[in-house]
């Protein structure tokens, strides 16, 4: 899949969207997509709106234009492709950019060891499924994202850095040459979304067992479970018990 349109980040503007659909907000309903099945969260009447990722305007504010301005010149320096930083993103007093995969190591190196940023620890690795079947088919794809937090204890900065994938191919590089505290956490993030981190030196289930089939935490991973006794008390599975309304 082509990489979403690449805002100019020296000047904060913004790239025309490639489509209408792909940045038009749309709604869906209830708890996590699924339907067919006993809703026991009580969240059957959730409504969820899905607003288009765009990049923020300059300023960013606070540290964070400094930030931008020194990773893309250290970028620049090590002949980083241009789009590298794919959205500059800052909400609720957080900064996040969005990264191509492919130079995600390329990044994560320049971000601990440039002078100007000295980002010298990944605090967690996360995965978040965006999983939407109302979706689009030309955004449908990119819906799992891997997610680092790292903090500059020279600076006492955070950042976030986020990069999404296809959930057919859901491969990234393992940041554990950079960062060896990622190990554990991408380990995580494997077993339970399925994103493949490669170059991890040992890439295996940490908390299903070996031959578990599936991702438990993809949205669409179907609901289930074994019956449950709880003091005398049978209690069914979820997708075996009424449904709230």
């Amino acid at each position: 899949m082509n990489a979403p349109p690449t805002p100019d980040i020296a000047a904060g503007s913004e790239v025309a969207p490639a489509s209408k659909a792909q940045h038009a907000e749309r709604v869906s309903t209830g708890m996590f997509g699924v339907s067919g099945t006993g809703d026991t969260s009580g969240f059957g009447g959730l409504v969820r709106r899905f607003v288009p990722v765009k990049s923020s305007p300059r300023p960013f504010g606070g540290y964070f234009d400094e930030l931008v301005d020194a990773l893309t010149t250290a970028l620049a320096e090590v002949g980083a492709v241009a789009d590298a930083i794919m959205r500059v993103v800052v909400d609720r007093c957080e900064l996040t950019l969005h990264i191509r995969p492919d130079v995600l190591l390329t990044v994560a190196g320049q971000l601990r060891d440039s002078p100007a940023l000295r980002f010298e620890l990944c605090s967690s690795v996360s995965g978040v499924d965006y999983f939407d079947p109302d979706a689009p088919q030309e955004i449908a794809p990119q819906r799992l994202h891997a997610v680092y937090h790292l903090m500059s204890m020279t600076y006492r900065r955070r950042l976030r850095l986020e990069v999404a994938v296809d959930a057919q191919h859901p491969r990234v590089p393992s940041v554990t040459s950079v960062y060896p505290t990622a190990d554990w956490q991408e380990r995580e993030a494997y077993d339970m979304f399925g994103i493949v981190f490669d170059g991890h030196p040992a890439l295996t289930r940490i908390l299903m067992p070996d031959d578990w089939d599936g991702h438990p935490q993809r949205k669409d991973y179907p609901l289930g479970g074994v019956p449950v006794e709880y003091k005398g008390a049978q209690i069914p599975p979820p997708d075996n018990r009424r449904a709230y309304r």
